[in-house]
């Protein structure tokens, strides 16, 4: 053979090889599925260029991948869930790679790319989206002619995406979702309110779809729980935030360059029609409204957190958390216990003082709306009738003495109603209220 042609053929082997070598590998498969939308996570050795599109009859979606291969055996593709029948796979002639998402029903589906972050390297993200729930509003009660108040009880994190670790193995999305269900059923144990979980399962939601999930529920107020961390592994304690006035700036700016293209409302009042003076004013009165309501709730509950938890900041703080930016809800972030202490992440992992979480924070909430309940709900009829919160969760500061004096009751009546001895409670305590 000639030497040209075999310098051709080894120039090509090369070339043939350092494609190969290039090829992205798809490392995994995952599937997270959650009550309106399915994800698809392609685990990658690098960012890969895609193309998604959508087939019917029967209903399915593809995911083509350049110059990528299926780097694990297409029987560990992921059996179906949520929207997802099957999943189906193929290491194509040309390079490529394929995917097949067999649905029960058409979505709609888009896809980002995400960088390496935590224990994750790249990804692609598929997100297939059911049609939109039908909207929620608040319980009347025909027998009293007012609504239930509504808690939107959100738990951090979920999925794919676990949100802090402790040194254990502890999952922050594992401990708040717990603690966000307590929270839950106390809620709807109270006369007059009702909680609506954001989640109620293992699967992610983005920031935006948890405050839309508030609003579609009618929520009087937004409570997202965590649990946080830190290089720092003595740090520990809890604390609450809500919306700072910088972040708070960012999006109202936000807001108002949408405001044509959104469906929300400020106060029931629509932006769209409205001119660049008039919105912004709207939108101001409302976020001030809503910053200053936060933070009156934000106190309350972490007066009662300090029954159950030492502090570790003393005030309600104020950040620019995206998950707190809606202009029309009040709404507090809790970090209950920092997962990254390790005996905070031990107390965290027990059932009892997450009870005791749930508690604590009930106890702040329930006293936040019987001092401020919005006007036409059965707290504020029941509060104007002189009823009062059942019970409370002592916290430093607190006397029997007070608390009588605070809620109207006499001392030995307190004391009768509680079976104590004496005046001596102790933080975290917890005292009910004769009458309410």
């Amino acid at each position: 053979m000639p030497r040209k042609t075999l310098a051709s053929l080894f120039l090509l082997t090369c070339l043939f090889a350092s494609t190969l070598q290039a090829a992205v590998e798809v490392r995994d498969v995952r599937l997270w599925s959650g009550p309106d939308s399915t994800r698809v996570v392609l685990d990658l050795s690098r960012p890969v260029e895609h193309r998604l599109f959508s087939l019917q009859n029967p209903s399915r979606v593809v995911i083509d991948l350049s110059a990528t291969r299926l780097a694990m055996p297409l029987t560990d593709l992921p059996a179906g869930a949520g929207a997802i029948r099957s999943v189906r796979g193929a290491n194509r002639p040309d390079g490529a790679a394929r995917l097949v998402l067999d649905l029960d029903a058409m979505t709609n589906a888009r896809s980002f790319l995400v960088p390496p972050k935590g224990r994750y390297g790249h990804r692609l993200i598929v997100e297939l989206d059911r049609q939109r729930r039908t909207v929620q509003r608040a319980t009347i009660r025909a027998d009293e002619g007012s609504r239930d108040l509504v808690i939107a009880v959100d738990a951090g994190h979920g999925g794919e995406d676990p949100g802090a670790v402790g040194r254990n193995g502890t999952y922050e999305k594992d401990v708040v979702l717990a603690i966000a269900r307590r929270l839950a059923a106390q809620i709807d144990r109270e006369p007059g309110m009702r909680a609506a979980l954001t989640r109620n399962g293992d699967y992610f939601l983005s920031l935006q779809q948890r405050v839309e999930r508030a609003r579609e529920h009618g929520a009087d107020l937004f409570i997202s729980i965590h649990a946080d961390a830190f290089n720092n592994p003595k740090a520990r304690g809890s604390s609450v935030y809500v919306l700072s006035p910088k972040g708070a700036t960012d999006e109202a700016a936000r807001w108002l360059a949408a405001r044509e293209n959104a469906a929300d409302l400020v106060g029931g009042v629509s932006l769209d029609d409205k001119d660049d003076l008039l919105a912004s004013v709207l939108l101001d009165l409302s976020q001030n409204a809503s910053i200053g309501a936060s933070l009156d709730a934000g106190d309350f509950v972490l007066n009662r957190l300090g029954a159950v938890n030492r502090l570790h900041k003393s005030t309600v703080q104020q950040a620019g958390f995206v998950v707190l930016k809606a202009p029309d809800i009040p709404s507090i972030l809790v970090e209950t216990a920092f997962i990254s202490h390790h005996e905070e992440e031990r107390l965290l992992r027990q059932p009892g003082y997450q009870e005791k979480l749930a508690t604590a924070l009930m106890s702040g909430l329930r006293e936040y709306f019987y001092a401020n309940p919005p006007p036409g709900t059965w707290v504020a009829q029941h509060r104007a009738r002189g009823g009062m919160p059942r019970e409370i969760v002592i916290a430093r500061g607190d006397t029997l003495s007070g608390i009588a004096s605070q809620y109207n009751v006499s001392v030995p009546v307190l004391r009768r109603h509680n079976n104590l001895k004496n005046d001596k409670i102790r933080v975290g305590q917890v005292i009910a209220i004769p009458g309410g």
